[in-house]
């Protein structure tokens, strides 16, 4: 029978124990997209929106958000990350355009980084959404997936089939 790691002997929640765990080069690159219209399009490629330049503020909003990820996803542990990048890539179809965001996330630790690539890409997208939302609100997020990870236990991770956009 498979036991749950982030339950404790009374069935409660628990942050996993990694003190044993040995320490490893950990590498994890996640995925996500915002599909938005053509004047948004236009306008971020020009760096004609009114807040200013989207992908530099969403660049920086991802950074942010994979060195804050213990704070808001209640069981990762703290991390000191090593290295933190954002990458940007447009699919044009119109009538919509499509942003890719690729945050990829570094260190050398304990436990993998999986869940701060998650949520720098993730953060990344809301970003860019809020500062153009006064142009459509109807701009759709995702999909949000890890691509790969490096290190550890468990080995390494690649994904093998396309997510359909």
């Amino acid at each position: 029978m498979m036991s749950f790691t982030h339950f404790n002997d009374q069935g409660r929640a628990k942050m996993v124990d990694i003190t044993e765990k040995n320490e490893t080069v950990r590498t994890a690159v996640a995925h996500s997209s915002i599909r938005v219209n053509e004047e948004i399009y236009t306008k971020v490629k020009e760096n004609k929106m009114k807040k200013g330049d989207v992908l530099a503020v969403a660049q920086v909003a991802g950074i942010m958000a994979a060195k804050k990820t213990s704070e808001w996803i209640p069981m990762c542990h703290p991390l000191m990350l090593k290295g933190v990048d954002i990458n940007f890539s447009w699919e044009e179809k119109s009538p919509a355009y499509i942003l890719h965001i690729e945050a990829t996330v570094k260190t050398k630790g304990s436990t993998g980084v999986e869940m701060e690539a998650l949520t720098a890409a993730t953060a990344t997208a809301l970003t860019v959404y809020d500062m153009c939302k006064a142009i459509d609100k109807g701009m759709v997020i995702g999909p949000t997936y890890l691509v790969e990870k490096t290190g550890g236990k468990s080995g390494d991770y690649r994904r093998n089939e396309l997510v359909e956009y």
